[in-house]
């Protein structure tokens, strides 16, 4: 059994502020946004009006510290919540892992990033098929990431771009939601099958931004919320949460940051 530093018996909430605030960088900030047992049981105890702002206690992180550093004891829970301050153990990988049955960049190739977890492949094949209703033709991108490629991913955006803005643009390993198996990055035939912020203003861009909360998938790296997320824009970058939890950050405009930190234990 892997031991750990220690456990940290809190329960995770992340305030939806700005991303300096989160990194503590305005010496207001110490908890980076999880909050003491003791508080999460007082919250938990009362019922917001909104039915929709109940979240199971299944459903939040649960946080150990390991060389100091943030990492989440549960990470197949199918909410769970990857950024820059929690991470995932380096040795995680889904046992669910299936190959979605949709149209992908790269064609028939049985690789590695066209994998994601049975329910995410699930509603990503009836969102493609949706779509194609619609006349919109979407191709799969990259799926699942394993935690050695995502480091040789970072490593090459260093030598091309320095650290600073590598770390905009591509998550450091252990910290990219492609390694939960529950993110797909998409693209069209009208970007080349790129993967660019032009994507946001096409078609097909416009129908994902609009649809994909109907089928359990949110825009994860909205634009104007990069003080948020921490990272850029990226319309691409679908994370599937599941309906209930979609359509509630749909229809707030909120990130998955600002979800958690409106919703309460049951």
């Amino acid at each position: 059994m892997k031991k750990y530093v220690s456990i940290l018996a809190v329960t995770v909430l992340l305030a939806g502020c700005d991303w300096n605030v989160l990194q503590g960088k305005n010496g207001n900030s110490t908890s980076n946004g999880e909050q003491p047992a003791s508080q999460a049981d007082q919250s938990s105890g009362q019922k917001p009006s909104d039915p929709d702002l109940t979240l199971e206690a299944a459903h939040f992180n649960e946080i150990v510290e390991v060389k100091g550093k943030k990492e989440i004891a549960n990470p197949d829970n199918m909410l769970v919540l990857v950024n820059k301050i929690y991470g995932l153990p380096g040795d995680y990988e889904p046992e669910d892992l299936v190959r979605p049955k949709v149209a992908f960049a790269f064609g028939d190739q049985d690789i590695e990033k066209s994998y994601l977890r049975k329910e995410a492949a699930n509603a990503l094949e009836q969102m493609f098929q949706a779509a194609a209703k619609d006349g919109i033709q979407l191709y799969a991108s990259s799926g699942y990431r394993s935690y050695g490629r995502q480091q040789a991913l970072f490593e090459n955006e260093i030598v091309q771009a320095g650290e600073e803005k590598a770390s905009e643009v591509v998550a450091i390993p252990g910290n990219s939601e492609h390694q939960t198996g529950l993110a797909m990055d998409i693209t069209s035939e009208s970007v080349q099958f790129a993967l660019s912020e032009e994507f946001g203003d096409m078609e097909e861009g416009q129908w994902l931004k609009n649809n994909a909360h109907l089928y359990g998938f949110i825009l994860r790296y909205p634009k104007g919320k990069e003080n948020i997320t921490g990272f850029s824009y990226e319309p691409w970058h679908f994370r599937y949460v599941g309906k209930k939890a979609s359509e509630v950050i749909f229809k707030h405009n909120w990130t998955l940051e600002e979800y958690f930190d409106h919703v309460s234990k049951m």
